[in-house]
């Protein structure tokens, strides 16, 4: 491997910071003025016509169908998470925040299913590679972003608890646009097939 030339090498130093750039004064004035110039533009009428102001919560935003949020446990015909407990989701996840215990299927269909299933809802980055991985279709990510909790535990999302926002996405018919009703998932659809129609508008 070459080395640069010394000749070549310029040196940086890092800018020295005073007193106010030590407390943040500057950066904190400036942020100040933007919200104030954006707040007299929007009550005037003269601001910028490209910002857009939502009264959230009483406004609730319009997500894209393939947003990833909230994930939840897909049932199968006959009501029973579609997880083989395969680890393919657990594995594939970089946040490392998916935690299954498996254990003997009691149903001639299958190997084995999740004895317990849980998510940390806070480590999760929302990548969509759990659902990638998995080669059932078992677990995806929802639109439902408003997600709130008092304490770490009650961000910690067991197979209940995720089966049960599978069972309020499909009453609200906002089933993602990822669900397929192919056995194997998305994978195992011909190609050219897309990603049209959903789980609970199919089966």
């Amino acid at each position: 491997m070459s080395q640069a030339k010394p000749q070549k090498v310029k040196w940086v130093k890092p800018p020295k910071l005073g007193l106010l750039e030590q407390m943040y004064f500057p950066t904190v004035i400036s942020g100040m003025a933007t919200t104030l110039k954006h707040m007299v533009g929007t009550l005037t009428g003269t601001g910028d016509k490209n910002i857009q102001v939502q009264s959230y919560p009483e406004e609730r935003p319009t997500l894209p169908p393939h947003y990833r949020g909230v994930h939840r446990l897909n049932r199968d015909p006959e009501g029973r998470a579609k997880c083989v407990a395969c680890y393919m989701c657990s594995t594939a996840c970089p946040a490392h925040c998916i935690d299954i215990v498996a254990a003997p299927s009691p149903w001639p269909d299958r190997e084995k299913y999740p004895e317990t299933f849980v998510i940390d809802e806070l480590r999760c980055i929302y990548c969509g590679m759990c659902e990638q991985a998995c080669p059932v279709d078992a677990i995806e990510l929802t639109t439902i972003f408003d997600l709130t909790g008092m304490s770490r535990e009650e961000m910690m999302f067991d197979k209940e608890k995720l089966l049960s926002v599978f069972d309020k996405t499909v009453a609200a018919g906002t089933d993602p646009v990822r669900t397929q009703p192919g056995r194997l998932g998305v994978a195992s659809l011909p190609a050219g097939a897309g990603l049209t129609g959903s789980s609970s508008a199919q089966s």
